[in-house]
């Protein structure tokens, strides 16, 4: 797929998640995802998706497929700690999200470091 459509679609499935149609994102996502599954806006869209629909192991395995860049970092770090809480490991959500926030702001930092 060229990267002028890759965009469109992306544009389109925008689209369809803010004026309530998620359904219609859904499939544009999920098509955008398995066509490049490292495509980072692609796959944190897809991610929410799949949150919203009851399947947070298979939003954890799209991020982890994706190249995140640090623009995204956060949202992915939101996006997979909701999943891992979801998936009742609150232990591991907990520690994703501290590893997010070391990543920032330094490990060194009193606030971060404590459990």
């Amino acid at each position: 797929m060229e990267s002028d459509d890759r965009q469109f679609l992306k544009t389109v499935a925008w689209m369809f998640m803010r004026h309530g149609r998620p359904n219609r994102a859904f499939g544009i996502c999920e098509a955008l995802c398995e066509d490049d599954p490292r495509d980072s806006v692609a796959a944190v869209a897809f991610a929410e998706l799949l949150l919203d629909n009851g399947d947070p192991s298979r939003a954890i395995e799209v991020i982890h497929a994706a190249d995140i860049p640090n623009s995204l970092a956060h949202v992915a770090a939101v996006l997979e700690t909701r999943a891992l809480c979801e998936l009742g490991r609150a232990t591991d959500a907990s520690a994703r999200w501290r590893r997010y926030l070391e990543s920032k702001k330094g490990a060194a930092r009193q606030w971060v470091a404590q459990p």
